[in-house]
């Protein structure tokens, strides 16, 4: 059975920051040169060196702001509304949180997830069967990692994916294949680990971070 992020289990798991800071990956990582938490950045180096050689990492999105976050909650939430008119409000919440994380659990406002995809040794991405970002409704649910009626080129790509990244300590938001995170409320439920190792990062802690490095 799939847990969604909406899941009370979820909100349920007890924060016990440990203090890591936000860090900026490397250009390894690609141009977007995201932060995250240092203990995530160190598992994703572990996980590119387990790649073979003419494939990399390319992480498109890291930390995210509590703003940024309501504004993607907002845009999918109209989006699931004109899909399903008359949903109810704890319905919808159930539906976004397939694509979106409430504010209160959100990987990406700990730090602790990103979206990434592979790349080849030109730069050029590699194909997963779907964009990075792509909605439910908008890939039939291609999205899901676990999808039926992708290639078998993507979803060998996934299994890679899946392989280096599980093996260094993350987990996949099964929803979307390009989601993986280390740390948070999701992650800790997952595990069976106590509580999960980073809660949401201050707005002064982000800026310093964006600025220092």
């Amino acid at each position: 059975m799939t847990i969604l992020l909406s899941d009370p289990r979820v909100a349920a798991v007890p924060v016990r920051d440990s203090g890591h800071p936000l860090v900026r990956l490397d250009a390894s990582f690609g141009p977007a040169r995201a932060l995250v938490r240092r203990g995530l950045a160190d598992r994703l180096a572990l996980a590119q060196a387990d790649l073979p050689r003419d494939i990399s990492l390319r992480v498109v999105e890291g930390h995210r702001t509590v703003a940024d976050q309501q504004a993607i909650i907002a845009a999918y939430s109209a989006e699931v509304c004109a899909a399903h008119p008359g949903i109810s409000p704890e319905q919808l919440a159930v539906l976004t949180s397939r694509f979106v994380a409430p504010v209160a659990v959100a990987p990406h406002v700990a730090g602790a997830a990103v979206d990434l995809t592979l790349v080849d040794a030109r730069g050029d991405e590699l194909d997963m069967g779907t964009a990075i970002d792509a909605t439910p409704e908008q890939s039939d649910g291609a999205c899901w990692f676990a999808a039926d009626g992708i290639s078998a080129d993507a979803r060998a790509h996934r299994d890679l994916l899946a392989r280096v990244l599980g093996g260094a300590g993350l987990v996949n938001y099964p929803t979307e294949w390009w989601h993986w995170s280390h740390g948070d409320r999701y992650w800790a439920l997952l595990t069976g680990a106590d509580a999960a190792l980073h809660g949401p990062v201050a707005a002064a802690a982000a800026e310093h971070a964006g600025t220092a490095a």
